[in-house]
């Protein structure tokens, strides 16, 4: 495959995450109206998806270490599809927390894979680089997204926005059959059986490394997450604006996550790994405490949390290909289970946002940005301590 139908692919199978969470978030309020449900339903569709997807990713790791990437894509990708036209169909909220659910664990296959098979071809500098422009693709997948499900459900139904998943899922799947070649080579396969899989699990763990780096993918997709599981309500509910006015205020921090990776790709080979993350952290807890100080001064405008949020969203664009690529790289022979630990890590501590998130609000801003400015806080930290101590990466030739 050429280096620039690999971008395309991976920025596909990274895409499925945010197209699948940020296109129904402007049909949150009416999916919760026509269902008759209550707010803390609503947020089970969206944290239901996440265990699964995390959980899942330990499951599909070590299968594609094993099997190859093609067969755990090809599995994934067909039940996504399948899930995405369930979900469009449900007759019930529980019937579409269900759906989701199945949603969460097919995309683990997308995701998980993504991640590994950039380690498969790639060097973990040229890596970082090439996942930088596959999350530009992510960030026009995400750009388009919220407008486009703000605006089918105005114009259509809600049904129709969660449709559009099962079309995504369906072009990616023939993608993926028709163009995609098997990048792990059969001499670089794992065996699979329970002991080595916890073997190579309790060598990926303690990496340091690997720690360094999943905390920090870790830590700015809980920003991330805490900022999309809240602000359909607080912008539609709380601040009075129209589903498609919420869409573009997120085509907007997409834009700005585009940014970010652009950013990236000039950071990388001027400054290295660890000080580009240095600078991001700079960037993230500025933009958390503005957001934070805004509201605690009473400014209630969705500018006081667009601007800064969108400060965040740079270093945002940053830390994501860092850290995500960082995590993988010192393992070639287990790339497919550091993968999945590095992604279990993200979703699992998302899931937990979101459910605290579903208790907390309370029709005012600040369960928002307080968690945006923890999250920053929390960030900053990491980028500026672990992320220079281990941050360089070395190999770890066994498996």
């Amino acid at each position: 495959m050429s280096p620039s139908l690999l971008v395309v692919v991976i920025a596909l199978l990274i895409g499925i995450q945010p197209i699948t969470t940020d296109l129904y978030l402007p049909a949150l309020p009416g999916i919760t109206q026509g269902f008759g449900g209550t707010m803390g339903q609503a947020q089970l569709t969206l944290t239901a998806l996440l265990l699964p997807f995390g959980l899942s990713q330990l499951v599909w790791g070590p299968l594609s270490d094993r099997y190859g990437r093609r067969p755990v894509l090809l599995v994934g990708l067909t039940a996504y599809t399948l899930a995405a036209v369930g979900s469009a169909l449900a007759p019930t909220m529980e019937a579409l927390i269900a759906w989701r659910a199945v949603q969460g664990v097919a995309m683990g296959a997308a995701v998980m894979t993504a991640r590994a098979l950039v380690r498969d071809a790639f060097e973990p500098q040229d890596g970082a680089r090439m996942m930088s422009k596959a999350q530009t693709g992510l960030g026009v997948i995400a750009c388009l997204s919220a407008p486009i499900g703000g605006l089918l459900t105005d114009l259509a139904h809600w049904r129709w926005a969660l449709s559009v998943l099962a079309v995504f899922g369906g072009l990616t799947l023939a993608l993926v059959a028709w163009r995609f070649q098997e990048t792990l080579p059969v001499e670089r396969r794992a065996p699979l059986n329970l002991g080595a899989v916890l073997r190579n699990s309790g060598v990926i763990a303690r990496h340091p490394t690997f720690l360094a780096c999943s905390l920090l993918s870790t830590l700015t997709y809980a920003g991330l997450f805490t900022f999309l599981a809240s602000s359909s309500f607080i912008f539609i509910d709380v601040l009075g604006l129209s589903r498609t006015e919420y869409g573009l205020a997120m085509f907007s921090m997409s834009m700005a996550y585009i940014g970010g990776t652009f950013l990236c790709r000039r950071l990388l080979p001027r400054l290295g790994l660890r000080r580009a993350v240095a600078v991001a952290g700079a960037l993230s807890l500025v933009g958390g405490t503005a957001m934070g100080v805004l509201a605690w001064a009473g400014v209630r405008s969705p500018w006081a949390l667009l601007v800064p949020f969108w400060i965040y969203m740079l270093g945002h664009g940053i830390h994501q290909p860092c850290g995500q690529t960082g995590a993988v790289a010192p393992f070639p022979r287990m790339a497919g289970a550091a993968s999945a630990l590095n992604g279990f890590m993200m979703m699992a501590t998302a899931f937990a946002v979101g459910a605290w998130i579903g208790t907390h609000l309370d029709g005012s801003i600040h369960t928002l940005t307080g968690g945006v400015w923890f999250w920053s806080a929390c960030l900053a930290a990491v980028a500026w301590t672990l992320m220079q101590r281990h941050g360089e990466i070395r190999e770890v030739r066994h498996a």
